[in-house]
């Protein structure tokens, strides 16, 4: 079914910039127009409105970005019936018009095509773009040497990056956390936050001091000039990234703070430099009062927080794909899990207490 499925989706990739209709679609495939939304939607949890939607936004994203088109004409390839329909699409995905991303690209959550037979599954790191981390850190290095600190997004960036030692002379730590999941407190890092954080773990105190704090004590032991924060550009990453900039400005931190976006199957790396100011008013508003912040944000991290709310749903995006594949082995449902939400960036332990979830309510 997945052979199927993958002919669908490159028979749609093909006509994106086309006019496209369902029956084209079962012509071509040779099914009812019905069977082929019906299966799409059952192989991949989305409709194929709303694939087709996702990919042209982030292809007009690209070329606003790489090109000088007029925005009315990037709409009109893009099969917008006019720029104002356009930037109320682009808007709404990416928390920004496509005015003010031209004149200032950020980073943003990319949707690539839909490969249904990536035999990968779990996830593997692909060093390919190391030379390009190393020069990133080395100039930052060179500008305020011993007086930088970075941190990676939990333990296993943690492991790649000294492993290959990609960090040189430089301080770094690893965050390990996984703020999408369990409640929250403020402060961040107070004994509420971090009993809170380990009751939600289901560790003790003791381990959640050992696995997170602990790591993490140069952060408040050392002064540093720059902090280098290195996240990817999933959901998990995000709420992460936002924990942490939120204890920076907690803390009063002074210095400069760059966020290195990190594509974590190419790590390929894109760099931005922030300013601090209103990331704990956002990160309360997110993790503690579960309402979507006001305030403008990086692109990639209103993504992150739109994502964070389908996942806080009962009935969500994945919960509703596992619930349609109940009957299959578990390491085929986890493959498939990987292969079509890596943009939740979740790991095997989130999917299996999702699974089980979604089993215990199917016994009761």
């Amino acid at each position: 079914m997945n052979n199927i499925v993958q002919e669908m989706i490159n028979c749609i990739e093909g006509h994106l910039l086309e006019g496209f209709s369902l029956e084209q679609l079962g012509k071509e495939m040779g099914y009812s127009p019905y069977y082929c939304s019906f299966k799409f939607h059952q192989m991949t949890g989305m409709t194929i409105k709303k694939y087709m939607s996702l990919r042209k936004i982030y292809l007009a994203s690209w070329v606003l970005k790489e090109t000088e088109e007029k925005i009315i004409d990037i709409a009109f390839c893009y099969g917008f019936s006019s720029q104002e329909s356009f930037s109320r699409a682009f808007k709404r995905v990416f928390g920004i018009s496509p005015y003010d991303y031209r004149r200032s690209p950020q980073p943003m959550q990319t949707f690539v095509k839909l490969n249904l037979n990536d035999e990968r599954g779990w996830f593997i790191m692909d060093i390919s773009q190391k030379l390009k981390i190393k020069e990133l850190q080395e100039k930052i290095f060179e500008q305020f040497n011993q007086e930088t600190l970075n941190v990676l997004n939990g333990q296993m960036m943690y492991e790649e990056f000294a492993k290959h030692q990609l960090m040189g002379n430089s301080d770094y730590v690893p965050f390990n956390e996984a703020m999408c999941t369990n409640p929250t407190a403020s402060p961040i890092f107070s004994e509420e936050f971090n009993q809170i954080r380990a009751a939600g773990h289901q560790v003790s105190l003791q381990a959640y001091e050992q696995m997170t704090l602990n790591p993490l004590k140069p952060l408040w032991t050392k002064d540093y000039q720059c902090i280098v924060l290195w996240f990817g550009d999933d959901m998990f990453c995000q709420m992460n990234l936002l924990t942490m900039l939120a204890f920076l400005e907690q803390q009063g931190y002074q210095g400069k703070v760059y966020f290195h976006m990190v594509k974590e199957t190419t790590y390929d790396v894109e760099e931005t430099e922030l300013e601090l100011g209103g990331y704990l008013e956002v990160y309360q508003e997110v993790f503690m009062y579960h309402r979507f912040p006001k305030a403008t944000l990086l692109p990639v991290m209103y993504q992150g927080i739109q994502l964070y709310f389908n996942y806080l749903q009962e009935e969500n995006d994945i919960t509703t794909y596992i619930k349609k594949h109940l009957e299959q082995p578990l390491g085929d449902l986890m493959k498939q899990l990987f292969s079509l939400f890596p943009h939740y960036g979740l790991g095997d332990s989130q999917y299996l207490k999702i699974i089980e979830k979604v089993k215990d309510e199917y016994s009761e």
